[in-house]
């Protein structure tokens, strides 16, 4: 291997130190330097100097993100190819692409670890200012970026070269002295050393979130038009909890969302920001029918929560469920610009002028253009065949009768999951094949909701034999009404385990008596309601009723069993392990219905397979059977039931 990665990693050394505000023809005169060293200035003496190297990581972030994008989703099962669609793409789709794809790039993620490694080496973290460490911040943020590369790198490749001392000579490259990791000796190397910061927060470079008005261009985007720099690092705990996840390493990886969640989340220090659980999502735009099985829908709406739609947290001026994203350039003369948003039908960077195709008198749902007609992907049928499945909640009474009548009357609408359809736009003629996505008419990479975490806290807790606790998080969202009791000593949710209920207060301590205060009933939401409607507890409104949703774990465990049993042939149970194989396929339907397109799904997938084939439950590649499953639809070139065959060839 050593000979294929050598002038990828010649690049990646001759990039360090690319400042943010740099343009991108200073990496390419530095690239045609004939210099056998690249000489730089090895101190980052102050705080000005810190902040510089600091953005110079975002960077080399900025230009791995369509790559991050489309080596997620092309290989997942949620997009399909269109005539339009770039070979590229069409090859990382059908597991084809060689070392000559344009989206099989190590080099960019090299890029990001040695920027990170140039500034670990020589950042002073002994800079005070009074009793102020003006650095330690960016300096534990450069080496979770750099965790969260490698990351990526160990997700692509079956082994990579490690180094994590800065590469500047064309000697130390040349040598070839690198030892080659898989994704577990990564997390080992990587993993002790950044448990030391764990519960730290991500640098804010001063903008304390001072100014509450944002500007059309991204979300933390300030009406000064700075970004609040906070969104744009990825914190300590969410990169743990993601390499033990990744490794099977449940626990640890619980705990760690848990101490995200509780600790070093960013709102806990802003007064403009609150936690996911005060931002009530609803579930997006109802889009229905007159003819759609659902009575009473003016009243219903009133019912869901009205704080903010679901399809909003994806918007211009919105901080809500954002963690971490890289924030693309506004135009071509500002810097690195992305073609996800081109690539779904959105032209972010079009003028009349430059792209006949535009169509911005066309009008979707009261926002223009500019949308074009060679739309390269879209939503597969296995997403619309699973959003469409997915069972909607509402109250069939309506709103004048009394609660109890109201709580009671929860009934099942067979229009689908809300999610897809709100952020997706077609024309009047409902033409399939014109279906425009717009988690990216804003051209910024997400990397990290609050969701997001949630889902993988969800999927950890339920191989650590909790699937309630997991269907807790799907259902009702981690509140204090979990622990509550009524006026009989009796707990108001039936669901949990006495078990899981006390471990939720002290072994993983979301609901300890230090922290159940973060989570209030009243301003917590499960991720199903995000498109599903009144699948909640009522305890959601009043703690004087549970209601009768139909989405109990029960009956939804009970239904994907039998589901898996009819596709594998397999006999499945009763047992503990049965339900949690269950639920974890639940899950992954949730993480399709709430994070497509955002670039995690084949990870998800391949997480989720490696699990199963780990668990042994049905069958010792029962995994690689399902995954291979998944992806029949695509008619992969290889076999997917072969783990082997789960990496891209590196280059």
């Amino acid at each position: 291997m050593n000979t294929k990665y050598m002038y990828k990693l010649k690049v990646a050394a001759f990039c360090v130190g690319c400042g943010f505000v740099a343009a991108l023809s200073s990496c390419s005169d530095m690239l045609e330097s004939e210099s056998t060293r690249f000489n730089i200035d090895p101190e980052i003496g102050d705080k000005t100097d810190s902040v510089f190297y600091a953005f110079g990581i975002l960077q080399a972030m900025q230009q791995l993100a369509d790559q991050y994008v489309f080596q997620g989703e092309m290989r997942g099962d949620l997009v399909k190819t269109t005539v339009y669609t770039d070979n590229n793409l069409r090859q990382l789709y059908d597991f084809s692409a060689t070392t000559a794809n344009k989206y099989d790039s190590a080099y960019v993620y090299y890029r990001v670890v040695n920027n990170c490694n140039y500034y670990i080496a020589h950042c002073d973290t002994a800079q005070y200012r009074g009793s102020t460490n003006v650095v330690i911040d960016k300096y534990v943020a450069a080496k979770a970026i750099r965790a969260w590369a490698y990351l990526q790198l160990g997700r692509n490749y079956q082994r990579v070269p490690f180094f994590t001392e800065p590469l500047t000579k064309i000697s130390q490259i040349e040598s070839g002295a690198f030892p080659e990791y898989t994704l577990d000796e990564i997390v080992a190397a990587l993993a002790p050393d950044l448990e030391q910061y764990t519960g730290s927060l991500v640098p804010s470079f001063g903008y304390e979130a001072t100014n509450a008005g944002y500007a059309v261009g991204a979300p933390g985007w300030t009406s000064t038009k700075y970004i609040n720099p906070h969104f744009c690092f990825v914190p300590v705990d969410v990169v743990l909890g993601d390499m033990y996840l990744e490794t099977g390493q449940f626990d640890p990886a619980a705990r760690h969302y848990i101490t995200y969640l509780t600790k070093a989340a960013y709102w806990k220090t802003s007064p403009y920001m609150a936690p996911m659980a005060s931002k009530t999502l609803s579930s997006g735009r109802f889009g229905m029918n007159a003819d759609d099985d659902l009575p009473n829908r003016s009243s219903m709406s009133a019912l869901i929560g009205t704080s903010i739609e679901w399809s909003e947290i994806f918007g211009s001026n919105s901080d809500a469920d954002i963690i971490t994203f890289i924030p693309m350039a506004v135009s071509r003369e500002n810097g690195c610009t992305t073609e996800v948003p081109l690539t779904f039908g959105f032209n972010y960077y079009a003028t009349n002028e430059s792209n006949s195709r535009v169509r911005l008198s066309q009008i979707f749902d009261g926002v223009a253009g500019p949308y074009v007609d060679e739309i390269q992907l879209l939503p597969s049928e296995a997403l619309n065949t699973l959003s469409d499945s997915t069972e909607y909640y509402y109250y069939a009474a309506y709103s004048g009768q009394s609660a109890a009548n109201l709580y009671d009357s929860i009934a099942i609408a067979r229009c689908g999951d809300m999610r897809l359809r709100s952020v997706t736009s077609q024309t009047l003629q409902d033409d399939s094949t014109k279906q425009w996505m717009d988690k990216y008419k804003y051209a910024n990479i997400i990397l990290y909701r609050t969701s997001t975490v949630l889902l993988r806290l969800a999927e950890a807790f339920n191989r650590l034999g909790m699937p309630d606790a997991a269907f807790a998080i799907l259902k009702d969202g981690i509140s204090d009404a979990l622990v509550a009791k009524n006026n009989q000593g009796v707990y108001y949710v039936n669901y949990l385990s006495d078990e899981t209920r006390q471990k939720l207060q002290t072994a993983y301590p979301l609901l300890s008596t230090e922290n159940v205060s973060l989570f209030p009933v009243n301003q917590v939401y499960g991720i199903h309601t995000h498109g599903a409607g009144k699948a909640a507890s009522d305890f959601a409104f009043s703690l004087a009723s549970k209601g009768n949703s139909p989405y109990q774990l029960s009956r939804m465990a009970g239904l994907k069993m039998k589901e898996i049993q009819q596709q594998f042939g397999v006999s499945v149970g009763t047992t503990k392990q049965d339900t949690i194989n269950a639920v974890e396929d639940l899950i992954c339907d949730e993480m399709a219905l709430e994070l497509a397109f955002e670039g995690s799904r084949w990870y998800d997938l391949k997480r989720l397979a490696r699990h199963k084939n780990e668990a042994s439950l049905y069958d010792p590649n029962f995994g690689g059977k399902w995954l291979a499953r998944k992806l029949a639809f695509k008619h992969p070139i290889v076999n997917l039931e072969d783990r082997n065959n789960w990496y891209l060839p590196f280059k």
